[in-house]
């Protein structure tokens, strides 16, 4: 019987209780090398996933839907929470979808990965269009849920992107961009939130940040969009906006971020003489590019 790589059991690891603590991290470590080694084959892939999602998003309309069961859901989850406080990513366009509901971030709940019908009946409720991005996971790439997630979203004219550590899997064929995360054999035998994890982990890493920085989330590696509000990040916006504007010293940006109600790139425009409310239009007619309202104001 041909087992799939996330199910093989790995000859090397078969007498793993009896190895000392250094040899069992040298193979933790080892297999999780080999996870960022996956990610980075699989370069080209996600450079066509980025492309796709940013064209089908730019439209204005669209959102961003992640999907996932179990270990690969609790990740989709994780990625897609951070959308809001480090890019200022609207609610209503992102969707965190997990199979069995909110219950099964925090703990196991059985049965919820295999109920394809409760899978499209969430992307019915969803109403999800040819405007959205679909991405679903899955280790496996075979979990009834996650695949009947995409391949009715696909239905339904989203792009769908399909993430999964085993070939050619229903995940993948239903997907029209289809990622391989190449991960191999785990340690612990069948635990895929491990090496399968990390490679999953990664590449949602290097899609999203990717993907906010085409839809001019970003100012070179500045993350003016940040919406996250606390103490410890208003000094970082006045750190920010001098990144930007590197004359602007700690008053001037203090006020600037104030009249922008603590939106960074809007206070780059409002330090450049603009009203908060003509830097809101000429951001919006650039399609939120600093960069580009920038070249505006000093052409």
């Amino acid at each position: 019987m041909n087992l799939a790589p996330t199910e093989s059991i790995d000859s090397a690891s078969k007498d793993l209780d009896l190895k000392s603590n250094v040899q069992i991290l040298d193979a933790l470590l080892d297999s999780q090398q080999r996870a960022v080694d996956a990610v980075r084959q699989v370069r080209d892939s996600l450079d066509v996933a980025v492309v796709s999602a940013t064209h089908r998003l730019q439209s204005g309309h669209g959102r961003l839907i992640l999907a996932g069961a179990g270990a690969s859901g609790r990740l989709a989850v994780q990625d897609g929470a951070e959308m809001w406080p480090t890019y200022g990513w609207p609610h209503e366009r992102l969707l965190l979808c997990m199979a069995g509901g909110s219950e099964a971030l925090l703990a196991s709940v059985e049965g919820v990965e295999d109920d394809a019908d409760a899978a499209m009946a969430d992307v019915a409720t969803a109403a999800v269009g040819e405007h959205d991005v679909v991405i679903a996971l899955a280790a496996s790439g075979s979990s009834p849920w996650s695949c009947a997630w995409l391949e009715a979203s696909r239905k339904r004219g989203a792009l769908t992107i399909g993430m999964s550590n085993n070939p050619d899997t229903r995940l993948l064929r239903a997907a029209e961009c289809p990622i391989w995360l190449d991960s191999g054999a785990e340690v612990l035998a069948g635990s895929t939130r491990m090496a399968a994890g990390t490679a999953q982990k990664i590449a949602l890493n290097l899609f999203s940040t990717n993907l906010m920085i085409r839809m001019n989330r970003t100012y070179g590696n500045l993350m003016v969009d940040m919406a996250a509000v606390n103490k410890k990040l208003d000094q970082r916006r006045i750190r920010l906006l001098q990144g930007v504007l590197p004359d602007v010293d700690d008053q001037r940006a203090a006020v600037a971020i104030e009249a922008a109600g603590g939106w960074v790139k809007l206070a780059a425009l409002v330090a450049l003489g603009d009203t908060a409310e003509v830097g809101r239009q000429r951001l919006d007619s650039h399609q939120g590019s600093l960069r580009a309202a920038m070249a505006e104001i000093n052409a």
